[in-house]
């Protein structure tokens, strides 16, 4: 399972003007959607480009199949969404998920990163580079 930090230019996001954006939220929450279901294809597709060819890498396998087996959990509850520029982290109780904007809409560039406590950085499951 690839595992990995997020850090630096999304965290330290966290000082700069927030919004909501359901879009982020819906980008989540249709990611976990086909994990959950076992559509590993749909799970791609929500992910960035460096963040599928990334996962793919590192697991020696296509994207479809590394990102099911990243076992990565179904998030309990509704996520909140902050935005930032164009960045936004999407936080559930038991996981964050940090998405990009892209001329397509927003994509995940970083999920299976369970609650961290004060400023330390998140480890995640898949992530860009």
């Amino acid at each position: 399972m690839a595992v990995g930090t997020i850090t630096g230019a999304v965290l330290g996001l966290a000082g700069c003007g927030m919004a909501d954006d359901g879009s982020a939220a819906d980008r989540a929450s249709h990611f976990y959607a086909a994990v959950a279901a076992g559509d590993g294809a749909t799970a791609c597709a929500d992910l960035a480009v460096d963040a599928r060819e990334t996962l793919a890498e590192q697991e020696g396998e296509p994207c479809p199949e590394a990102v099911l087996a990243q076992d990565l959990p179904a998030p309990s509850g509704a996520g909140t969404a902050r935005t930032y520029g164009s960045m936004a982290q999407v936080q559930y109780r038991d996981e964050t998920v940090f998405l990009s904007r892209f001329p397509d809409g927003w994509r995940v560039i970083a999920a299976g990163c369970p609650p961290v406590d004060g400023d330390q950085p998140h480890r995640c499951s898949v992530e860009v580079g």
